[in-house]
């Protein structure tokens, strides 16, 4: 039997069909309000109003000036240590429809709780203006669902307008911080929402905020990672000094509770439903703080997180150079302090290696010399291109195709060779490990890249030749290696295709590093949450499709090295362009979720930290090696930071969760002798006991732990 049904019998067991539903609506909405106010102790002080959050139940563990803080709390803390957190995140479940009459509609309890109050949170809306901005980095869900219309939706959720966010996080800011001068405000789309917040705040007469505040925008390390990559320095929570070790996603775990309301309180009246969330709200916070000295037993892990990440700082800071460590050490300093683009330095930094078509136009322009024909770039140009083309072939009229654009290659060539016979070409072979299967459509090209006027794509009154183009070799002077082309005179040639072929290695590597990111994200953000086997199987297709690509590159990045070694055999090429290994392909965590816990017990693959020319150097003289170790050793730093800062924080955090149930404590204490009448005393001393219960379990579960918080 349902709460409801059994309530129905109790009215009146001799009618139970009759319906009371609407008598159960009308009386729950004055007695959850009379409950709360006698739990907040306004049915003691039933002269002062509650005022905006009154009614609201707080965490305890969170600094409160006035409640949890000792009275000189200014000697012994400093302001990171004190830093407010908040977490903003919108749920577009929780939909509102239109009321037919909202004439009728009466609030017990506006603003009370955890929502604000009604009208002045619409005459901030009437007042605004719903700026669009345009975005910046990654294209949002937050920022799309927000623009979300429906005509018979009063509300499509708890929205992530500016507008919404702005006023909420005002309120909550300007709530029981008094003298607390900075903040830490953690966003889905924080990168997007904090460029403008403080001009939006500067022109709007409702957006308030405490003086002398400064707020840190930060992103939850889940979101983190859907970001662009500019984005991970500046608004990562491992690089905010005074952040302690948190992930910013503890709203993600609340939503889903409280969506199983969201369909109930769809059709309830504005105030109605305002009440009932306040209420579950409540009493979600409320069932955190029973479980709260639970929720410190991870102590020994961040005890044991930090022995080892400090353990791993020193050992890398043992085998640097102090003076380059130094100066890291004060870049790190001035980035915690200036935030902004001084964080830009958790990032590699490096020039970009040129590509192949940024090569070519080089070699274009060098001047002519007696040994250098005219044209001979675009010649080996075509050549490289024909050699990628192999890889594509599938059809007849392709191989046409390919078969005649072979044919007017090697017979242009003559004019290089100087009508030298050539013996003894190699061919260039591709590794069977990285020659699977093509998906399906990715190897048709698109007939108009050919163009009409190709007329050598086919050869009128001639049999296709027995031998499929595709397997046809072409006679590049890498073909017959660099000892011959230089007995042969041809050096100026050899040194123009090297170079071409270093910038269709480049090219091949960049691709590949891209494609490689991209599968990364396909994995993690469809094919680890499709919601059906359809889903999951179209997500598997499209990782197929970008593994064709990554093989596809990897081939001719192959197929480029093996042309510089022959060219260059006795040069450093070979530990510059090392071979790619299947083991390699495997994505490194360390590019794709920098903001993960652990970075420095990973390896990049070699290609994931090659840059630009001036990054080829050794460590003495800058470049890759002392780019590497500078980064490594400042992500080093920051966790080691993190952690010294989590361990601290957990200890603060016990004392003021005491100091919060101590003072609840106090209250109920004052109330009991000036109760009246024997019921509010009555309820005053079981208040009483029920916070020294609190007071005692803290004291004896933090025995020992509160000593270093003051």
């Amino acid at each position: 039997m349902s709460f409801y049904q059994k309530l129905k019998r109790f009215t009146n067991n001799a009618f139970p069909e009759w319906d009371r539903y609407r008598e159960l609506m009308r009386v729950s909405q004055p007695w959850r309000d009379l409950k709360h106010r006698k739990w907040f102790g306004f049915g003691h002080d039933a002269e002062k109003d509650p005022g905006d959050g009154g009614l609201a139940l707080f965490c305890p563990a969170c600094p409160q000036p006035g409640l949890n803080l000792p009275a000189d709390w200014k000697v012994w803390y400093d302001r990171d240590t004190v830093m407010r957190q908040y977490v903003i995140d919108g749920n577009f479940t929780a939909q509102h429809m239109k009321m037919n009459k909202p004439e009728l509609d009466v609030a017990l309890s506006d603003g009370k709780g955890c929502m604000v109050s009604e009208g002045p949170y619409q005459n901030h809306l009437q007042q605004s203006l719903d700026s669009k901005e345009r975005s910046t980095c990654s294209n949002h869900r937050a920022i799309n669902a927000a623009n979300i219309n429906k005509s018979n939706l009063r509300s499509t959720g708890i929205g992530e307008r500016y507008m919404n966010t702005d006023y909420s996080i005002c309120n909550a800011l300007g709530c029981g911080s008094e003298r607390i001068t900075k903040a830490l405000v953690i966003y889905d789309v924080g990168c997007q929402w904090s460029v403008n917040f403080w001009s939006r705040v500067k022109n709007s007469p409702s957006l308030l905020l405490p003086p002398a505040l400064e707020i840190v925008p930060a992103v939850g390390k889940f979101h983190l990672a859907a970001h662009k990559l500019s984005c991970f320095p500046r608004y990562s929570l491992n690089f905010v000094k005074g952040a302690g070790h948190l992930d910013g996603e503890i709203l993600e775990t609340l939503w889903a509770p409280f969506n199983k309301i969201s369909p109930t309180a769809r059709s309830m009246t504005q105030a109605h439903r305002q009440e009932v969330y306040n209420d579950h709200m409540r009493d979600s916070n409320w069932k955190k703080l029973v479980g709260l000295g639970e929720g410190f037993s991870p102590r020994r892990t961040s005890n044991k997180c930090l022995e080892e990440m400090n353990q791993a700082y020193e050992q890398l800071t043992a085998v640097l150079d102090p003076d380059k460590v130094s100066g890291w050490e004060l870049d790190a300093l001035r980035a915690e302090a200036d935030r902004g683009e001084a964080l830009d330095i958790y990032l590699l930094k490096g020039d970009k290696a040129p590509t192949f078509h940024e090569v070519q136009l080089q070699l274009m322009k060098n001047p002519m010399t007696p040994f250098r024909s005219g044209g001979s770039v675009a010649w080996l140009a075509e050549g490289i291109s024909i050699e990628d083309s192999h890889q594509e072939v599938k059809i007849s009229m392709k191989r046409q195709r390919l078969s005649a654009r072979i044919e007017k290659f090697h017979s242009n060539g003559q004019a290089f060779f100087k009508g030298l016979e050539i013996d003894g070409a190699f061919t260039p072979q591709d590794d069977p490990e990285f020659c699977g299967k093509e998906e399906e459509g990715e190897e048709e090209e698109d007939w108009e890249l050919w163009g009409e006027d190709d007329g050598y794509w086919e050869v009128p009154g001639e049999e296709v030749e027995e031998l499929a183009s595709e397997l046809m070799s072409i006679w590049m002077p890498s073909s017959i290696g660099s000892d011959k082309l230089i007995e042969l005179g041809l050096i100026d040639l050899l040194k123009e295709e090297r170079e071409l072929r270093i910038g269709q290695a480049n090219d091949c590597l960049d691709q590949l590093r891209t494609d490689l990111g991209t599968k990364v994200m396909l994995y993690q953000q469809n094919f680890q949450t499709a919601n059906s086997t359809r889903e999951g199987t179209r997500t598997k297709k499209e990782i197929q499709k970008v593994v064709a690509r990554i093989n596809k590159h990897v081939r001719g990045y192959q197929r480029a090295r093996q042309a510089i070694l022959r060219l260059d055999p006795n040069g450093d090429m070979a530990e510059k362009y090392q071979e790619i290994l299947p083991d390699d392909l495997a994505v490194s965590k360390e590019v794709t979720e920098e903001n993960r816990f652990g970075q420095g017990t990973s390896k990049l693959a070699w290609f994931w930290m090659m840059e630009g020319e001036q990054s080829q150097l050794s460590l003495q003289g800058g470049g890759l090696m002392e780019e590497f170790y500078r980064i490594n050793w400042l992500k080093a730093r920051a966790r080691r930071d993190r952690w010294k800062e989590e361990v601290s924080l957990l200890r603060c955090e016990m004392l003021w969760t005491f100091l919060w149930f101590e003072y609840h404590k106090g209250m109920w204490e004052k109330r009991a002798p000036e109760s009246t009448e024997p019921g509010k005393e009555a309820c005053a001393k079981k208040q009483m006991g029920l916070w020294n219960d609190f007071a005692k379990k803290a004291r004896l579960m933090f025995q020992g732990k509160l000593v270093d918080c003051i």
